[in-house]
């Protein structure tokens, strides 16, 4: 039996006596109650939440609605182009521009330029009176369409598509070069590389090797950038950038090589499910990469970075990866070695980066001879060696991404 709590005398007879609980069961309820307390705090919330997100809606489809309104007046009111002077005359200022068909006008003199004039005072009055007509657009128009034909002064089209086409190319290609080398400099030239690429995306952005370098230059910035929340932004747009051109261009290994990276450096502000999810995304466009340009060393030390962190996954990373995932990933040190390895045999050098990772790879298989030569080798390059500012996908520490 619980003991009871002591009432005061004075309560009286029909006093009820309720039982004293225990200080550990009445910490749980305290917790109950105070969890039900906020559920239904949260709730209300909710519900307001969506009463506004409701209001909202209505009115931003009635202000587009108001405006589609407007310009729909503003066009039916901006019939005539150009601009008409009425006068009481005969031979009135205001004409219509049409086009010479070749025959002899015995009405109107021709003009030099190829074009009949013609009195149209009456029309004009006429048409200033039925403004409302609907057929009043359709001439206007026309007239404004044939005027526009023939001072283009019949050239060829074929010339037209021709001469902005080259002109696009080779400006293009003294871009891209351009952003190829800030690339590989230092911070500030990042910062000016992308700036460039960012100023110049209006004419180039239906252009392959275009987007996929400003994809690249995002995911600079977002590597040399300090504070997390540009770090979140650079990495959102970049991939948003390229998420929609990877439709179009799929057969580029560039475009899934900075596809990867940039989901890669989102992940760091994700969930640690998300980001689990995220190194399955990885490794399937760094394979695809793989697959369409199979001499490229950057998608191999790419891969090598994954495998080395898949194999290093902590107890919880395994636990929760075999939690959601029918099969976890998995990837072995000498994975990753093959990988780095693979680098230098395409290209001696790439990467510092890569150097000392092939080092940790020794040093885990108990190579300790090979790891000291390679670290040898990796302090005799340069920082800025063909050093790519990449992030691959890693599984370590609660699924953190690691930058090179």
């Amino acid at each position: 039996a619980l003991p009871r709590r002591q009432l005061p005398m004075e309560a009286g007879d029909g006093a009820i006596y309720t039982p004293v609980l225990p200080p550990e069961e009445q910490q749980v309820l305290d917790r109950l109650d105070f969890i039900l307390s906020n559920f239904a705090e949260l709730r209300q919330e909710v519900q307001e939440l969506r009463s506004t997100l409701q209001c909202l809606a209505a009115e931003i489809v009635a202000e587009i609605k108001s405006h589609l309104e407007e310009t729909q007046k503003v066009t039916r009111r901006r019939r005539f182009p150009f601009p008409r002077e009425r006068s009481d005359s005969t031979g009135s200022s205001s004409i219509y521009f049409t086009a010479s068909s070749g025959a002899a006008n015995t009405d109107d003199g021709e003009s030099e330029g190829g074009y009949t004039t013609a009195n149209a005072e009456s029309d004009y009055d006429r048409e200033s009176e039925q403004e409302s007509e609907e057929g009043e657009d359709e001439v206007s128009c026309e007239t404004v369409r044939t005027a526009r034909r023939d001072s283009l002064e019949l050239v060829n089209e074929d010339d037209v598509h021709l001469i902005p086409d080259s002109s696009v190319e080779e400006g293009m290609g003294q871009l891209l070069q351009q952003a190829d080398q800030l690339h590989n400099g230092d911070e500030q030239e990042k910062r000016e590389g992308f700036q460039l690429l960012l100023n110049n995306k209006l004419v180039y952005a239906d252009q392959q090797d275009f987007l996929w370098r400003l994809a690249r230059a995002y995911s600079d910035m977002c590597e040399i950038t300090e504070d997390a929340e540009e770090k979140k932004s650079y990495a959102s747009d970049g991939k948003q950038e390229i998420e929609t051109a990877l439709q179009k261009w799929d057969q580029s290994a560039e475009y899934h090589q900075w596809y990867a990276v940039l989901c890669g450096q989102l992940a760091e502000h994700e969930s640690i499910q998300k980001r689990i999810q995220v190194g399955y995304v990885f490794k399937e466009h760094i394979d695809k990469a793989i697959s369409l340009k199979p001499d490229d060393p950057k998608s191999y030390y790419l891969l090598g970075r994954w495998c080395y962190q898949v194999s290093h996954l902590g107890w919880l990373e395994k636990k929760t990866a075999a939690a959601l995932f029918e099969a976890p990933p998995t990837a072995t040190v000498q994975d990753a070695l093959e990988n780095f390895l693979r680098v230098e045999e395409l290209s001696p050098g790439f990467s510092k980066a890569g150097r000392v990772y092939i080092a940790k790879c020794y040093r885990d298989l108990g190579n300790n001879s090979a790891a000291l030569l390679w670290m040898n080798r990796a302090s005799e390059l340069p920082v800025n060696t063909k050093e790519v500012a990449v992030t691959a996908v890693c599984f370590a520490h609660a699924g953190r991404c690691c930058g090179s």
